[in-house]
């Protein structure tokens, strides 16, 4: 059974989508399903590239847990969500999490990446289909 739960474990996919800074709609999206781990920063080392004055080079890294992810700061300028600054937590399905406090916005939306026919890929709403859709750059410019 131990077996059985490991092949579990690597099965979540996780998409990164950036918010717009005034609206609620997606900029650019990125979906991830093997990677152990997620760097988020302005350095060009990062899987996701980010151009912002308030984004530090290496400012936040989401991590694989068991069966979930977590997010955890690394930048000058802090990592919030919902309006509290983290150092550490657990990522959650539909989190929102904000580089600095008035920096870029990014939804975290977790799946399990399952053969099951009874997932839930079945219920996506056509603009969460479309946003999955979308291949972008790793790099992103925000003003």
């Amino acid at each position: 059974m131990g077996i059985v739960n490991s092949q579990q474990d690597d099965k979540s996919v996780i998409t990164l989508t950036l918010l717009h800074p005034l609206q609620p709609v997606p900029v650019q999206s990125w979906t991830f399903k093997e990677e152990p781990q997620i760097r988020i920063g302005r350095s060009t080392n990062n899987e996701v590239v980010l151009y912002s004055a308030v984004v530090s080079r290496n400012h936040v890294e989401i991590r694989k847990v068991g069966q979930g992810w977590e997010v955890v700061n690394l930048g000058a300028n802090g990592t919030y969500i919902d309006g509290k600054r983290v150092t550490q937590t657990l990522a959650t399905d539909g989190m929102v999490m904000r580089l600095a406090s008035s920096g870029p916005k990014i939804l975290i939306k977790i799946d399990l990446d399952t053969a099951s026919p009874y997932s839930k890929n079945n219920s996506q709403s056509s603009e969460e289909s479309d946003i999955k859709k979308v291949k972008s750059p790793k790099e992103t410019l925000i003003n």
